[in-house]
């Protein structure tokens, strides 16, 4: 059975949608707040009539979004969500996405070269555009090819606001400054097979 909490936030309320599992509590869904659409309207048409209960460890990984968002550094683990409601292509998308270090990004391109798939960017966009486990897995940390930020859950200002709190500096046209992408090695090796 599904159970969810609800934290305030810098940036409006999220809920975390998690389930009991044999294995211990594991994460379902992670829902931001948006650009008109608050966390818990959204979760409330997504989970109807979903009881409000945590655990824990689900309480820890709230604390933990709520001090990412406000600006600290947080690494956060994967065995607390439930990848298995996810595809193979999207469960090796986010797990790479998940391995980009805060205070760096990459491009959808890099990424779908880094997974063998040189002209997949469209695909790991949508795959990150779905993404459950946002903030967990940092899908704020793909940008476009072109540097400028592309789609997310929270809104552009969201994910702006993400970087800056990871050091990314912007130039006065909004576009990503920084001197390379992480996985750009892998891309260019990728590209010249």
């Amino acid at each position: 059975m599904n159970r969810t909490i609800v934290k305030p936030t810098a940036h409006g309320p999220l809920c975390i949608v998690w389930i009991h599992a044999v294995s211990g509590p594991k994460i379902v869904r992670i829902l931001l707040s948006g650009p008109g659409l608050s966390a818990e309207r959204r979760s409330s048409e997504l989970y109807p009539a979903v009881p409000v209960a945590s655990c824990p460890e689900i309480d820890a990984v709230g604390e933990g979004v709520k001090r990412l968002l406000a600006g600290e550094p947080m690494d956060f683990s994967l065995h607390l969500v439930d990848l298995s409601r996810c595809g193979p292509f999207q469960r090796q998308v986010l797990a790479t996405e998940h391995a980009i270090p805060r205070g760096r990004v990459s491009t959808y391109r890099l990424i779908a070269a880094r997974l063998g798939k040189p002209t997949g960017a469209r695909a790991v966009g949508n795959a990150l555009a779905g993404n459950p486990f946002p903030l967990i897995v940092p899908c704020h940390r793909a940008i476009r090819s072109d540097r400028e930020l592309g789609g997310y859950q929270g809104g552009s200002e969201m994910k702006r606001a993400l970087l800056e709190k990871e050091g990314i500096a912007f130039d006065s046209s909004g576009r990503v400054v920084c001197g390379s992408f992480f996985y750009g090695e892998a891309g260019r090796a990728a590209r010249s097979r």
